[in-house]
């Protein structure tokens, strides 16, 4: 089964991040990262840019209304996230708190990733799909 944990921070958090030595904070990311390829879990890991810099498309309005970040009310944004393929829920929970960036201010969010094979697969757009994906070597 697929997991994505979702690296959350709260303000404050992040702004400590910015004090981090970089090269020790990917020094330390990068044993960990390591980690999940040799256990053969890895299956996708990105940080995400700087909130400032993305643009929130928000859908109650006709047509959308774009807004530049930060986004407005957010208590937490999310910095990065990693995909994982392991067998449960517990062992994704395992991983996530083995994470190397914890404290205060930190969370992880752990959501389970449908599968294609989920869905209805007489479905004219699940077809199409699955075959994008066995053309693109996704399944």
């Amino acid at each position: 089964m697929k997991y994505m944990l979702i690296m959350r921070a709260d303000e404050k958090a992040m702004a400590s991040m910015a004090d981090a030595d970089f090269n020790q904070m990917l020094e330390t990311v990068g044993r960990f990262n390591e980690e999940l390829i040799r256990a053969g879990v890895l299956l996708a890991a990105e940080g995400l840019g700087d909130a400032a810099e993305g643009v929130v498309v928000d859908f109650s309005t006709e047509p959308p209304l774009v807004t530049d970040g930060p986004y407005g009310e957010a208590k937490e944004l999310f910095g990065g996230f990693y995909i994982l393929n392991v067998a449960s829920k517990e062992e994704a929970v395992e991983w996530a708190k083995r994470l190397p960036i914890q404290g205060p201010g930190f969370k992880t969010e752990i959501r389970r990733v449908a599968s294609v094979d989920e869905f209805p697969q007489d479905n004219e757009w699940i077809q199409k799909e699955r075959a994008w994906r066995e053309a693109t070597g996704q399944l």
